[in-house]
């Protein structure tokens, strides 16, 4: 059977199960912000009560969490947190679960190149992360028209998965490459999950240090922040640039490791 679909197959399960937890984290999240709008208070006097590190680490700094579009902005780190998550776990269970399920003999013992079931590995994924970023938009906009008041959503909660959707492909590339690179592989979801929260908190340290902003190269959570995408003008080249480099960087390291590495069947 083609080796795209038996992976499609494979991680239909898991899909749905993130699926529903993005699309109640959406719901969830702008519900939390009609019971707040409707409490008589204003909604940023009462987060600007909170002190800076709190903003900072909630990621309600630098939006007008009184209209939807920016209650979404800073609902959208969160999102950003999950999304990722499934894509770094994904990267690297697609390359490694031929050896923790014991199927690598049998994958390998078909007339087909260590290349092709890479690639088709890949394409699977790539897939499975674009169905969840797709459901992700229409789920988003759907629910913030819903309570925004006429306010024009849309354009910006589609540049804002446009983001995402990059994030997803860097982490899930990475955890790809650290798969193929990995000895152990069942180790290697964790060890790509310790990579995504190191990368994470680097940014918050960033943010709450104020002193290190040279350091946002090192991590991809900079790249493509709620509040620049939406109010600083879109995408930086330089980010996109760095993105790429690094996702066809790690796109040749899963090829090169791939082809090189010893299965344990």
């Amino acid at each position: 059977m083609n080796i795209f679909i038996v992976e499609m197959r494979a991680h239909r399960k898991g899909l749905i199960i993130w699926v529903f937890g993005i699309i109640f984290m959406v719901a969830a999240g702008m519900g939390k912000y009609v019971a707040l709008s409707s409490s008589g208070q204003s909604m940023n006097e009462v987060f600007e009560q909170m002190p800076k590190s709190m903003q900072i680490i909630f990621g309600i700094n630098g939006f007008d969490v009184s209209k939807a579009s920016g209650y979404y902005g800073m609902l959208f780190l969160y999102l950003v947190i999950m999304a990722t998550i499934h894509a770094v776990m994904l990267g690297a269970d697609i390359i490694s679960k031929e050896e923790t399920d014991k199927t690598a003999e049998f994958l390998f013992s078909k007339p087909v190149s260590r290349n092709k079931i890479i690639t088709s590995k890949l394409l699977a994924a790539l897939v499975n992360i674009l169905i969840f970023n797709i459901i992700t938009l229409i789920s988003s906009i759907v629910v913030v028209e819903k309570y925004s008041k006429g306010e024009a959503v849309s354009s910006q909660i589609l540049i804002l998965m446009g983001g995402m959707f990059i994030l997803q492909l860097i982490f899930m590339f990475i955890g790809a490459s650290i798969a193929t690179a990995c000895k152990n592989p069942k180790s290697s979801t964790s060890v790509s999950t310790a990579v995504l929260l190191i990368t994470y908190i680097l940014s918050m340290a960033i943010d709450l240090s104020g002193k290190i902003d040279y350091l946002k190269y090192f991590t991809p959570f900079k790249y493509f922040e709620a509040k620049n995408l939406m109010f600083g003008g879109g995408f930086q080249l330089n980010f996109v640039i760095i993105s790429l480099v690094l996702i066809l960087a790690m796109i040749k390291i899963t090829y090169i490791f791939y082809d090189k590495r010893d299965l344990s069947i």
